[in-house]
């Protein structure tokens, strides 16, 4: 058995989970499993994984569900019930890791805890541009690589560029709440299986966070690693974002809130 599960998310995107893909292949930490959650994909997807199985040291695991529209949550509860470890990663098929990301989820880990990670967004011109080479010599994470390539200065560039004990102070100091971001955070399997996974009911709009607060409401804590567990994300279109979406995720997330719910009807097991 693996020491840790990793789900990757997709829908169609092939060029681009075959970057994050290789960026798995260059972890300094290389004891995982790769599961990815398709939700749908055409054939080019399945061809392109077959394709890279012989050239990628990890194992992977296909879970794919007929397209029936933005069904993530439920693909999801596939890929936890397929994972053979403990330990359980989740990110996006748009989210290149850093070499550092699995080691760093897994010498943070801790029993009653789930990990926030963070990200990094590219404009379209540079994630284009990203190969396999650029992916191994991790020129993607180096500010000065980016810069060359119109990245302009702002405070988060901070996150590609703090380490040790400054990544460890940004992580302390930062406003933004430790929640569960569905492109980079982790947690036990035992804990996901005792809130039951995610809820089918939420498609786009704050479904991560709906499950994470479940996790809180049983008493799970989350640890802030956004400056230490880094990916960045590629750019892309989201067209599955719907006012109607979000209107209902929100009234399934109130409800949660004012009852502390833990468990939901609509997860694995039904």
């Amino acid at each position: 058995m693996r020491a840790a599960s990793i789900i990757v998310s997709t829908y169609n995107k092939p060029d681009w989970l075959e970057k994050v893909l290789w960026g798995f292949e260059y972890q300094t930490y290389k004891d995982f499993e790769v599961i990815i959650a398709d939700d749908g994909s055409s054939e080019e997807t399945r061809n392109r994984i077959d394709s890279l199985r012989d050239e990628l040291s990890y194992p992977i695991q296909h879970v794919w569900q007929e397209d029936q529209g933005f069904q993530k949550c439920k693909i999801l509860n596939k890929a936890i019930t397929a994972c053979k470890s403990e330990y359980v990663i989740m990110t996006d098929g748009d989210c290149i890791p850093r070499e550092d990301f699995v080691q760093v989820h897994y010498i943070n880990k801790e029993p009653g805890y789930f990990i926030s990670g963070g990200y990094y967004m590219l404009p379209m011109n540079i994630s284009n541009i990203i190969g396999k080479e650029d992916i191994r010599k991790q020129r993607c994470f180096n500010i000065q690589w980016l810069k060359e390539k119109g990245i302009p200065k702002t405070f988060k560039n901070n996150k590609l560029t703090a380490r040790g004990f400054i990544s460890k102070f940004f992580n302390t100091i930062t406003p933004t709440n430790a929640s569960w971001n569905g492109h980079n955070s982790s947690g036990w399997k035992k804990d996901i299986l005792n809130i039951n996974g995610f809820d089918e009911r939420m498609q786009y709009g704050g479904e991560d966070r709906e499950f994470g607060e479940r996790l809180l409401n049983y008493g799970v804590k989350s640890k802030q690693l956004r400056y230490s567990a880094v990916c960045v994300h590629l750019d892309h279109e989201r067209g599955y974002k719907t006012p109607e979406a979000i209107a209902k995720n929100q009234i399934i997330r109130k409800e949660v809130r004012q009852n502390k719910s833990v468990w939901t009807y609509h997860g694995i097991t039904r």
